[in-house]
Order: structure tokens, then sequence, then C-alpha cells
């Protein structure tokens, strides 16, 4: 079978399936999209003035009280979204329903964020899982999230790069910024120097405090990274 015939199988394969298996919204339930044109619209957006620092809105468009006294190493956090309504649910189906074919259309949001709002970077770097977790779960949907999202920007993905060696709590459990940092301390290392001199865009599904980031951001400086700029897909504002 010649080489040209096999992309024409995997595109009537993919063409099949979706007939079959077609995807519903998750917000609505309407049949053909994952996430429908209508509840894509209604997603709630971060929309600017914010702060550069953290990424949330700030009416004066400079950076934060809560920023001015966080001794962040992370270059800074983006993300499009407000952690509530259909990205919400959406996020749940990915991490917790197994519904992975959602990485796809989430890091098309992803993609379409970054042509709108620049982001410097040479490599992808999803937030990894402790061991325990991803046993649980089955898959890291960060590294998913990651995957696809190096697909759409043609940049590397490198998921073995910071490891999590430290088992904690979610951090949507633990109630302030104080106790949020201390769970996420030296929870990551770095073995290797791979991202020297490079500029790494730190990718997760969802922002709390941003402890977890800047925890992460802390070890791959630290092992020669230029510059470690955070996206997530939505964060509580």
């Amino acid at each position: 079978m010649g080489d040209a015939v096999l992309p024409q199988l995997a595109r009537l394969r993919e063409a099949a399936l979706d007939f079959i298996f077609s995807p519903y919204c998750v917000g609505c339930g309407r049949e053909g999209a994952f996430i429908c044109p209508a509840c894509r619209q209604s997603l709630q957006r971060i929309m600017p003035p914010t702060c550069p620092r953290c990424g949330r809105p700030q009416p004066s468009g400079i950076v934060c009280p809560d920023c001015v006294r966080w001794q962040a190493v992370i270059d800074g956090i983006r993300s499009p979204f407000r952690f509530e309504g259909v990205i919400r649910e959406a996020i749940h189906q990915l991490k917790y329903q197994n519904l992975r074919a959602l990485a796809v259309p989430l890091a098309g949001m992803l993609q379409e964020y970054l042509s709108a709002n620049p982001l410097e970077f040479d490599v992808l770097v999803p937030v990894p899982l402790h061991r325990k977790r991803l046993r649980e779960r089955g898959y890291n949907q960060a590294r998913l999230l990651a995957q696809e999202l190096g697909k759409l920007t043609n940049k590397p993905v490198l998921d073995d790069v910071i490891i999590r060696r430290k088992h904690t709590p979610p951090q949507a459990r633990t109630a302030t910024i104080e106790e949020r940092t201390h769970n996420i301390s030296d929870a990551f290392a770095c073995p290797d120097n791979r991202l020297r001199g490079r500029h790494v865009l730190l990718l997760d599904d969802v922002a709390t405090s941003g402890s977890t980031l800047n925890a992460g951001a802390a070890v791959l400086k630290a092992s020669g990274a230029t510059a470690v700029w955070r996206l997530v897909m939505a964060r509580e504002i």
C-alpha cells in the first residue's frame, strides 16, 4: 500500500469514528462538538486590563497588590478563561471523567489565545503529576493539553524534565495562599539541565493561587531556564 494512501485511510477512519461516536457538548448536551458554538460564545473570558504578573483582572493594568507582596519566581501567568461555567465542566470531564478527546478543542482555544496574546517560548513543559496520582488517574491532563498545543504551535514538548516528588492534596482544598505555598514547597525536582538558556511555557489546566506553577518555575530556573511563563486553561478569580 502506497504512502500516499495511508493518510487518506486515517482520515476516513477518523470520519467514521466521528459518525459513530458523535461528540456531545459538555455544556448543553447538543450533538456535534464537545463545546458547541453557543456554549463557546458564553465562556467567561479574562479580559484586559490585567495584572502583568498573575494575569488576574486589574483595572489599573499594573502589578496588583497581591503580586507586590508575592515573591514570585515565575515571569508571568496567563489564562484565557475564568474557572466557571462550561469551561469548568470541560476541565472536570477531561480531568476526572476520562474524556481525553477534550484536549484537542481545549488546546485549540489555547492556541487561539496565544495567537492574540503572544508569549516567547522555546519549549512546552506540562506540570507533572505525582506517580501515585498518575496511577490512579491513568494519564496527566496537562500532558495531553501540551501534546496537542505542541502540534498546533510546532513547539517541542518535554514532559520528563521536571518531576513531582511530593504527593500533595489538591490545591483547591487548601484555604490560604500561605497554606498552598507550604503545601507545594519542595514538591518538584529537575533532574537535568536540558532547559538551560531556554524560554519555557509551563502548562496546566487550572490555576488557584499560582503556588504550584511558581514552585515548578523555581526548579526550572534553578536548572538554567532563562524565562518561565505559565499558561493555564482557566483560573479562579
